[in-house]
């Protein structure tokens, strides 16, 4: 049976060049590509990924770790992941952690250390610096979606300027009655994102004089019934209703605006709602919202990973690459408007 030496020999090029051009895993001339895989085909060679990965050292394999595969943020990273990882001919292996401390730490700490995967992608997980140094010791390199990893290549966007802007949008239309859905304390423990887009919010508020009344900050778990119970405690709370909603994620502003038409009241004509998020759900309710482009995310943390493992990051050190932000778009639909009639600030 013909081996790769046979193959090298009848093409008249390296070993390692008729591995790179078969597998697709490396820089190849068009030509010595050709070459390699006409020989191929008149020797009857079949590349073995299990034999070119003994050779190599890799498994063309990537780690991702997720809180929750249910959510629609980690699901749409998975989703670019996913995609990037197939167009440059590299499996995934999917670690769903969920809210189990043990299984968090049994992943972080043993199976991703084994000689299974070429790196990872850990998505809104605060990794602690002995969990960062132990996978880079080991040479995993790692990338992480949400927030800063020291040590590690980061992908974030700026949480705290988004929700600022958000808020901004509803003042500069007139709004002075803002009430802003923000998430559980649950959700604090990685990057604390609800108090960060919570800090953007009261910042805005603060800089325009607003008054911040604590009976509409009220709270939700990320989902759209979680956000539809709480908004119908604020919306039925008292007399007095908020004209505007600042929700902390598009799946909230959604609860926001169906408990909304529960008691009558027309978005945005009664009561304007604003997200963060992209959600595809967005535009079906006309959501006014700030996109974050999950998918997008996924996909640059990929291109960060294999632009190192493949040899392509100049600075030579496994796509080490700091903290990087990635652009959010401002998408402005029906759900935003002035404020009712008599409920804006005077007019001078």
């Amino acid at each position: 049976m013909p081996g790769i030496k046979d193959v090298a020999e009848r093409a008249g090029l390296s070993i390692a060049t008729v591995s790179r051009a078969l597998s697709g895993k490396g820089h190849v001339s068009a030509r010595s590509r050709e070459r390699a895989q006409t020989a191929a085909a008149e020797l009857g060679f079949v590349l073995s990924y299990h034999a070119s990965s003994l050779a190599s050292g890799r498994n063309h394999n990537v780690g991702v770790v997720v809180p929750s595969v249910h959510r629609w943020f980690f699901s749409s990273v998975v989703e670019g992941v996913s995609a990037a990882l197939l167009d440059g001919g590299y499996d995934l292996t999917l670690y769903n952690v969920g809210e189990d401390q043990d299984r968090r730490h049994n992943v972080l700490n043993d199976f991703l250390l084994r000689k299974r995967v070429d790196a990872v992608i850990a998505v809104s997980l605060e990794l602690s610096q002995t969990e960062i140094q132990q996978l880079l010791a080991i040479h995993r390199p790692i990338v992480g979606i949400g927030g800063p990893l020291p040590g590690a290549s980061t992908i974030r966007i700026n949480d705290f300027g988004i929700a600022e802007a958000a808020t901004n949008h509803l003042i500069g239309l007139g709004h002075t009655k803002i009430a802003h859905m923000t998430g559980d304390a649950a959700y604090q423990q990685d990057f604390r994102l609800p108090g960060t887009r919570q800090g953007g919010f009261e910042k805005a508020m603060k800089r325009a004089g607003q008054q911040i009344r604590p009976e509409w900050q009220v709270s939700a778990d990320f989902t759209i019934q979680g956000a539809y119970a709480s908004a119908r405690r604020l919306l039925g709370a008292s007399a007095e209703r908020p004209t505007a909603v600042f929700a902390a994620s598009d799946e909230m502003a959604i609860g926001t605006i169906l408990a909304a038409r529960d008691f009558g009241l027309r978005v945005p004509y009664d009561l304007s709602v604003i997200g963060i998020d992209g959600h595809e759900l967005g535009e079906v309710f006309g959501l006014t919202t700030i996109d974050q482009d999950a998918r997008g995310q996924g996909a640059l943390a990929v291109e960060f990973l294999l632009s190192g493992l493949e040899g392509r990051n100049e600075a030579g050190n496994e796509g080490t690459r700091g903290d990087t932000e990635y652009p959010t778009q401002f998408i402005i639909r029906s759900s935003t408007a002035v404020p009712p009639v008599g409920e804006g600030p005077p007019v001078l």
